[in-house]
């Protein structure tokens, strides 16, 4: 009888689990935990799993009578675009407003590079070639070819500015932003080493920022210089990480650039600091209006093409950038999905199972070059129909010829990012709230 009476429960209070959703969460207890056994700040391939306002808060308004609706079967909506064409002589003409965003040779294996360039040639868009310089594989089999001009100048030589249809100063990556390129040892492999022209199986880690632009005046001179070289014959863009847009849009354009890249902070990238991509720059959504504004403020929204970047997935995503003012978005997450990535956020580990991200042979094997290639090219063939779709619903005849006025915001934080209506209304939160 004791021990029957021993089994029985002397506490008759129900059990109610708590689940921890404030500071002390999962991820962040797991975080605790990797820094005290390894002593270092944790890396992470990808972008952040964080939830940033984005373009799924905004909805368009279709036509009925006050405008006319474009027919879907019969009449044609344009969708080829021109980026660059404020001082170069040849801008860089493309089919499609989607273009391959800059991912480099270290971070991709040769194959994934060399489909994503394939797919450019049969949708007629352009790639860049990212920070591991210019692979032969990807200028031979690209329809418009973009050249990254780093602050290492890694690769950057007359050769491979001939090559360029266009020029892109990075300044800032959006994954990333105030950091620079970080390639693991595990990918830079003997091949790499050469290519890249470094050590082999030490972490790369890029300079932040370009040790001959120190300002402004510097930046004047460096394009003044970039015109010599190009006899003002391509495009030069520059990309900047969403930080503080507005002065450094206005920088960029005093400067003479031909075009700006506003990486957003849903970008995507090989490897980077989880403390950086989690906190460092503000989203897409609210960084492309800054920059539209500050075009605007300068009188200069129709002379300098405006690229956005970070978190484009849809058809939807890019009218509704379009019709807040970009003239083209560049995807570079979204390609890899295509090819068969499942954003696993190890990147940076070099296994990828798929061949896309990795430098082992054997994992490479696995990615047919000719089926990756035209998997992208349906995806942004794709991406640019249900563009044309939303386009013509609003009764427009040119992609380009979305605007902002057929935009409504679904909620009150997209209502003050962007100064859009919200949606049943033509109510805008004013300046005090920190619309800018």
């Amino acid at each position: 009888m004791a021990k029957e009476d021993e089994k029985k429960p002397t506490d008759k209070t129900p059990r109610v689990k708590d689940v921890q959703r404030g500071a002390w969460n999962p991820e962040s207890i797991s975080e605790v935990k990797y820094k005290a056994q390894m002593g270092k700040h944790r890396i992470r391939g990808c972008g952040t799993p964080r939830k940033y306002p984005n373009f799924d808060d905004l909805l368009v308004l279709p036509s009925q009578l006050t405008r006319m609706s474009i027919d879907t079967y019969r009449e044609d909506c344009k969708t080829q675009t021109v980026l660059g064409a404020r001082f170069a002589k040849k801008p860089l003409v493309v089919e499609t407003p989607i273009l391959i965003s800059g991912m480099s040779y270290g971070a991709l294996s040769k194959e994934a590079k060399t489909a994503l360039a394939k797919a450019t040639d049969i949708v007629g868009t352009s790639i860049n070639n990212g920070e591991g310089g210019l692979l032969p594989e990807e200028r031979d089999n690209s329809y418009k070819q973009v050249v990254q001009i780093l602050p290492s100048r890694m690769a950057f030589t007359l050769r491979n500015i001939e090559a360029a249809d266009a020029l892109e100063i990075i300044v800032g990556i959006g994954a990333k932003p105030g950091l620079a390129g970080h390639l693991m040892a595990s990918k830079i492999t003997k091949e790499i080493a050469a290519f890249r022209q470094l050590p082999e199986g030490i972490d790369l880690h890029s300079h932040p920022r370009h040790g001959d632009i120190f300002g402004a005046d510097d930046l004047c001179l460096k394009m003044e210089e970039l015109r010599d070289i190009t006899d003002s014959q391509i495009p030069i863009f520059l990309k900047i990480a969403a930080g503080r847009v507005w002065e450094d849009v206005k920088i960029a354009v005093k400067a003479g650039i031909d075009g700006i890249v506003i990486d957003g902070g849903e970008a995507g990238t090989g490897a980077a600091p989880v403390v950086a991509s989690n906190n460092l720059g503000i989203p897409t959504l609210p960084a492309l209006v800054q920059a539209v504004r500050a075009l605007e403020d300068m009188g200069v929204k129709d002379e300098v093409s405006l690229i956005v970047s970070g978190g484009i997935k849809d058809g939807a995503d890019v009218a509704k950038a379009i019709a807040i003012g970009a003239d083209a978005v560049a995807i570079g997450t979204g390609a890899m999905v295509a090819m068969g990535c499942v954003v696993c956020l190890r990147c940076h580990e070099g296994r990828c199972a798929y061949g896309i991200g990795t430098q082992d042979p054997e994992l490479r094997q696995r990615l047919d070059i000719e089926k990756a290639a035209q998997r992208v090219a349906n995806y942004i063939q794709a991406l640019t129909n249900e563009a044309v779709i939303i386009a013509k619903a609003a009764g427009k005849t040119k992609l380009h010829s979305m605007e902002r006025e057929d935009l409504r915001s679904l909620t009150l934080e997209a209502c003050a990012m962007t100064g859009i209506p919200l949606v049943g209304s033509n109510y805008t939160f004013g300046e005090q709230f920190g619309f800018c």
